[in-house]
């Protein structure tokens, strides 16, 4: 390793302040500070950090020109420079006169024998920006994914109940790629043994013929209008239409098959309704249906189990909240999570019954609120049996308490019970945030707390950044 010879008469002309700018163009800016973490000098190079940074922090401990979650890093740094001379380099955030944090990374070294250190900084904020952009795309791009499952799931769930027959086919190798149970009905066939098949099947010439000039007629307009057919080993006629549509690189087409006979597709319709609301009354899940102040409208007899109700009309009219979660908070909770994302997915809460039990659900629930009667419905699941076996954050919490344990005879009991009562208040504290999707508000309500109550502890834990608690109180 060579070192500059320092006998050269040329570095006789480096003073102090051509080193300072030199430690300055080495990073950003330099900062000097003595040997009691004062700030005394600071060189800010060819950057656009605020030139007025020797104003602001000089005379001033250094640690307390970071923000109250760096200073840490700032203190140890300083520890670092006096027993090894020299640094790790760590990224401190700066409190600013304009409000906004200022990113730096620094790397710090012992000079002089006085104590002194240099601390040579790199603006990060590009970086941070870079940071922040990513997180953004990746929030749209799961935004966009559940917008396309969610788009996906509703065509599955029209599709399947469609009281129509319907094919969708290949245009160029006529392979049907996809059926629907209905259409299974009409050939008499499975629904996936449809699948693969070459169209058209299950006719005779004539009626092939028919069906190729309508596939025809569909590719050149986009849309051709019912043909009649009969299929083969029936006497049924169906009316037939098609239309041509592209997705992606491939042309698509869907047929169409209604029956021809006066009063048959109403029957069906009106059939199909009436066997899915057999389905969800013979339902082991609770379903309840109410309106948007949470008055129930229609129940099931698995709810009605849950409320320990005998009829539905002792049901009807009352208020969801007298039998799920806590009165007056829940609901309210549900209907901020629906009008904020549509739907609500496995929320657990408790259920009552109109004679005292208790019983622990979890939740879901839609809502279709633009209907000429508004309404929510509700999807309740009995997990008594699966939180008996102890759930991962039951199981966590006993495990840190198992650990307070083990320190009984090396530590006070007044030491034990604050540690235990802090890790429980944060447990619960965290539970909620989940429970609703990290608004505080809605948290504060479910806790039984006021919102500046929720502030404190989410300080006192350590569960919030102050510019992260500061952008929740604007969204608030």
């Amino acid at each position: 390793m060579k070192f500059f010879d320092a006998s050269d008469p040329a570095y006789d002309a480096l003073g102090a302040s051509a080193a300072a700018s030199m430690l300055a163009a080495a990073g950003d800016f330099a900062v000097l500070v003595d040997h009691a973490g004062v700030v005394r000098d600071v060189s800010v190079g060819p950057t656009d950090v605020a030139a007025d940074l020797s104003k602001e922090w000089v005379g001033r401990p250094w640690p307390e020109t970071a923000t109250s979650d760096t200073k840490l890093k700032i203190e140890t740094l300083l520890r670092e420079v006096a027993t090894k001379g020299v640094s790790k380099r760590r990224q401190v955030n700066h409190t600013t006169a304009a409000g906004a944090d200022l990113p730096v990374a620094y790397t710090a070294m012992r000079i002089g024998r006085d104590g002194s250190v240099v601390a040579v900084g790199r603006d990060m904020r590009h970086l941070s920006s870079l940071q922040q952009r990513l997180v953004e795309a990746q929030q749209a791009m799961e935004r966009d994914y559940w917008r396309l499952r969610h788009v996906e799931t509703r065509y599955r769930l029209l599709f399947q109940l469609a009281s129509d027959g319907i094919l969708v086919i290949d245009a160029g190798s006529m392979k049907v790629l996809d059926a629907n149970a209905a259409a299974g009905q009409v050939f008499g066939e499975i629904t996936d043994r449809l699948i693969g098949r070459t169209f058209p099947f299950g006719v005779d010439a004539t009626a092939a013929r028919t069906l190729e000039d309508l596939i025809t007629a569909a590719r050149s307009a986009g849309r051709a209008g019912d043909v009649s057919i009969t299929l083969l080993d029936s006497d049924r006629a169906w009316a037939v239409s098609a239309s041509c549509f592209r997705q992606e690189t491939a042309t698509l087409l869907l047929i169409r098959f209604a029956s021809s006979e006066p009063g048959e597709g109403p029957s069906a319709e009106a059939h199909a309704q009436g066997r899915i609301r057999e389905l969800i009354e013979r339902s082991p899940d609770a379903f309840v249906v109410t309106d948007l102040d949470g008055h129930i409208l229609e129940a099931n007899r698995a709810f009605l189990d849950v409320a320990e109700l005998a009829t539905l009309e002792q049901a009807r009219g009352a208020l969801l909240s007298s039998f799920i979660g806590r009165p007056g908070a829940d609901f309210p909770v549900f209907v901020s999570m629906l009008k904020k994302h549509g739907a609500v997915r496995l929320v657990a809460t408790a259920a009552r019954g109109s004679h005292g039990a208790s019983t622990e659900v979890e939740v879901s629930a839609v809502w279709v609120p633009d209907d000429e009667e508004p309404c929510i419905g509700f999807t309740m699941r009995d997990i008594g049996r699966r939180l008996a076996s102890g759930p991962q954050g039951a199981r966590d919490l006993t495990r840190a308490v198992e650990e307070l344990t083990s320190l009984v005879g090396r530590v006070t009991l007044r030491d034990l019970v604050r540690d235990t009562v802090d890790l429980v208040e944060r447990h619960f504290i965290e539970a909620a945030l989940e429970l609703t999707n990290d608004n505080r508000t809605s948290a504060a309500e479910v806790l039984g707390v006021s919102r500046q109550s929720l502030y404190v502890k989410l300080r006192r834990h350590r569960l919030v950044a102050p510019s992260a608690e500061r952008d929740g109180e604007a969204a608030d």
